[in-house]
């Protein structure tokens, strides 16, 4: 049984197969540390207060939508007016096509759901709907309308369900070009490439995502713990690490191989998946 509520409800559909789905979002930020912001002397929590510059505070009943065409120029749109432009088709995520995974960028990838059956009647389409597409090997894409906006989702099999990305659109991705265009073009020395592929070898080794927690999220909460219990800490930044100068850049690397630790041991493989996506295409 799903935990929590679900973030959309509605229904799958490939072709004339249809079956009640929900999606459930698989990552959780619920335990990352927020402050609020309080008065220095009173600790009081600050309320913010919709202020226009000409008149001062207003009531929220006074705020409406605008959009900013040019600068300090707006289009003030009503909220009937932007519910009349709701796309029809929010309740029902219809597979439109079937791609390589590898043929996604990856800067398009966004955030995970879990898709499972809405319901024990929906578990038989839902199983047909996964098991075609785990042997086709391909990753499914959708729309769906979720918070007031439509989505392409790509979908693919997870072990004995399925997890629907929502990808970025068009608009949003930037062009790397206009970022990279003005790296030097200059190969580097080969013997220095070398060396920086046998620093690699050595700390090769599998992810293993408990290897990695947030330090300073884990360093927030121990301040908070110690200020908790009155003991009061003083906290001093790590010093930034300098920059390698070219010169010394053939010195550092061979430096960094005599440093670099064992290559990491193998876990012991996890149990098998119904489905491994495929890796996905780099960036770039």
């Amino acid at each position: 049984m799903a935990a929590g509520r679900p973030t959309w409800q509605g229904h799958l559909r490939l072709s004339l197969v249809t079956c009640p789905i929900a999606l459930y979002t698989a990552t959780d930020a619920s335990g990352d540390v927020h402050f609020n912001m309080l008065h220095k002397k009173t600790h009081n929590r600050i309320r913010m207060i919709p202020t226009d510059p000409d008149i001062g505070p207003i009531e929220r009943s006074d705020i409406v939508k605008g959009y900013e065409y040019e600068k300090g120029e707006y289009i003030v749109v009503t909220q009937d007016e932007i519910d009349s432009v709701r796309l029809e088709s929010t309740r029902t995520i219809d597979i439109e096509r079937f791609v390589p995974a590898d043929d996604i960028d990856r800067l398009y990838w966004d955030n995970p759901y879990f898709l499972v059956p809405d319901g024990k009647l929906a578990a038989e389409a839902y199983g047909v709907i996964r098991e075609a597409m785990t042997k086709a090997g391909q990753v499914a894409l959708g729309r769906v309308v979720m918070h007031q906006r439509e989505r392409l989702l790509a979908i693919e099999p997870r072990e004995n369900g399925m997890v629907a990305w929502s990808l970025r659109s068009n608009r949003e991705v930037r062009d790397a070009a206009s970022h990279f265009d003005a790296i030097p073009d200059k190969k580097p020395d080969a013997a220095m490439i070398q060396i920086a592929q046998k620093i690699i070898e050595q700390k090769e080794g599998p992810f293993d995502p408990e290897q990695f927690n947030d330090r300073y999220e884990d360093a927030l909460r121990a301040l908070i713990k110690e200020k908790q219990k009155g003991k009061g800490r003083k906290v001093t930044a790590p010093e930034e690490p300098a920059d390698t100068n070219v010169v010394d850049l053939m010195e550092a690397l061979r430096a960094s191989l005599g440093k670099a630790p064992a290559k990491a041991a193998a876990k012991k493989p996890a149990a098998k998946t119904a489905h491994k996506p495929a890796a996905r295409k780099k960036a770039g």
